[in-house]
């Protein structure tokens, strides 16, 4: 591995963050505007497209990216992950893009805390100090038991659940499949699942959200490519840091676009999450230096 490797796949999550903080910010407005199932089943339409065409110019074509020993948990999984954007995006028109993303930002202490019992990993006393810091934070940004606890803050933690279960399922499938079939079975079957819900709640769509969504879908697409373009090129615990600009993006575009402001103690307890996370991420990699040696 390069330091010119390492960088450039440290400008391709910087790209990736950014990008999907646009596609945050799109799925926010037109969440606003019309059903959340109808706009994850559109998005997910050329979702699926992109994944077949992309698997139809591999070696062995479609059959190739099909090809699994685990259907049922690449099948669930799948459904887990188009669940958990509709209710991130749900989240996102009950508490906007800041606060949403303050709370989903503990994903990454929910996968160290459940890959224990779900992969058997074992996770250290630091780590799980790491983690009871970012739940601090997490209690510190829903203040419960202060008079001004609301439930729909409940949302984007449940999506960052929902997140983290489906992280910790891609990586017990990727003991036996490659990542091109978990990305395959990502796009068809989410896609399958989500218009066999969504078509019951379609809605007419005025011209310019059109427009919104066809930029909607396209950043999905981008995202997902320069995404797995950085984890070619690059060691996922090298970028892995820099995901937390999303945070950053989407927060900025909240309070720019949609006028949202940042409370002291949302802010305090993402900077405490943060943290926790980073920590986390330093740790694994330390673990992984070891048993390389």
């Amino acid at each position: 591995m390069t330091e010119q490797n390492t960088r450039l796949g440290i400008m391709l999550m910087v790209v990736t963050t950014f990008i999907f903080a646009v596609q945050d910010g799109i799925s926010r407005h037109l969440a606003g505007e019309y059903n959340v199932l109808m706009v994850v089943m559109i998005r997910y339409w050329f979702f699926a497209a992109f994944v077949m065409t992309v698997a139809a110019r591999k070696a062995g074509g479609l059959r190739a990216a099909a090809a699994t020993a685990q259907p049922l948990v690449q099948g669930f999984r799948a459904v887990l992950l188009v669940a958990e954007i509709c209710v991130m995006i749900f989240g996102f028109t009950l508490l906007g893009l800041v606060e949403s993303h303050a709370v989903f930002a503990c994903y990454p202490l929910l996968i160290a805390a459940l890959s224990g019992p779900v992969l058997g990993e074992s996770v250290g006393w630091r780590r799980w100090a790491a983690i009871g810091v970012g739940f601090v934070g997490v209690v510190i940004i829903l203040e419960p038991g202060f008079g001004v606890f609301q439930p729909q803050a409940v949302v984007p933690l449940m999506a960052a659940l929902m997140f983290a279960l489906y992280g910790l399922l891609t990586r017990y499938v990727a003991r036996k499949d490659s990542a091109a079939t978990s990305f395959f079975w990502t796009g068809t079957v989410g896609s399958v699942a989500m218009t066999a819900v969504g078509a019951w709640f379609w809605e007419p769509m005025i011209a310019p959200d059109w427009g919104w969504m066809a930029l909607l879908c396209v950043t999905g697409a981008l995202g997902h490519f320069t995404l797995i373009k950085c984890y070619e090129v690059a060691e996922a615990s090298s970028v892995q840091p820099f995901a937390y600009l999303q945070l950053v993006f989407a927060s900025a575009l909240g309070l720019v676009v949609f006028g949202e402001t940042i409370r002291a103690n949302v802010a305090f307890g993402a900077a405490l999450i943060v943290g926790a996370g980073l920590f986390t991420l330093w740790r694994q990699r330390q673990r992984q230096k070891k048993a390389a040696r």
